[in-house]
């Protein structure tokens, strides 16, 4: 399992949300290009983006972002106000390593097969495009967290399933934020109905015994924002466990 450094921006600044909300936001005097060149320096190759204006259509932040994301040479996952199959291609393209979508595929039936059609022939879908599920008492949100999807948790799986889609980044909506701990019990019922799933866990992850929890069942990868900046987990921890995983493949 390998640790993903987060970096989520609003306004141009770095924050982290409260259990995704916008009106409980805690700012950090960091820039995100000092962010990125730390990560680089410790030789973090992998970073997770959000632009969370663009997960409320508020695009303000966008050239910025692809400005200084396009610099670097990490593998960047990205996600925040993705809403066409024109965009997923314009980001993989211009060598974004992964691209997050979340709401488009919720709100329009067709957009996940016709992304599927558009990208799967390119290449694998599981490789260039994540699915993006935010999940509150199993109830899933989008928006920002803002609206409420009638789809039910596993079915919607199975449908990306279905459609070509392995790789989901889930969000356990209750525990981000808080550094409570990882949603465990959530990320063990995805496994149990799809155990060949490809799953970033995501929220309330707050020290590296966490980590070796999420470690043992089996999720591919997690992401870690808050607990970095709070310093409750170092780089140089996060750098010595994803140099064990790579020996350990």
């Amino acid at each position: 399992m390998i640790i993903i450094p987060a970096i989520d921006i609003l306004d141009k600044k770095v924050v982290r949300l409260r259990e995704g909300d916008y009106s409980q936001v805690t700012g950090y005097d960091v820039s995100l290009e000092e962010m990125i060149e730390k990560y680089q320096s410790y030789g973090t190759e992998f970073v997770h983006i959000i632009d969370l204006n663009g997960a409320k259509n508020d695009f303000s932040n966008q050239q910025y972002l692809f400005d200084v994301i396009r610099k670097t040479k990490m593998k960047v996952q990205y996600g925040g106000g993705v809403r066409s199959i024109e965009k997923v291609q314009e980001l993989i393209d211009a060598g974004f390593h992964r691209v997050i979508v979340g709401t488009q595929a919720l709100t329009n039936p067709s957009f996940l097969k016709d992304l599927s059609k558009a990208i799967c022939g390119r290449d694998k879908c599981e490789n260039k495009v994540v699915i993006a599920i935010d999940v509150l008492d199993e109830v899933i949100k989008y928006s920002g967290w803002m609206e409420s999807s009638p789809i039910k948790l596993m079915d919607y799986v199975d449908k990306c399933l279905s459609l070509g889609f392995f790789r989901f980044l889930c969000t356990d909506i209750d525990k981000d934020g808080k550094l409570g701990g990882a949603g465990i019990k959530l990320y063990e019922k995805l496994l149990d109905h799809s155990p060949f799933i490809k799953l970033i866990a995501s929220g309330g992850v707050s020290s590296m015994d966490d980590i070796e929890q999420l470690s043992t069942i089996k999720v591919e990868s997690c992401v870690v924002g808050k607990a970095i900046y709070e310093g409750r987990i170092t780089i140089e921890e996060i750098k010595n466990w994803n140099l064990e995983s790579l020996i350990s493949i």
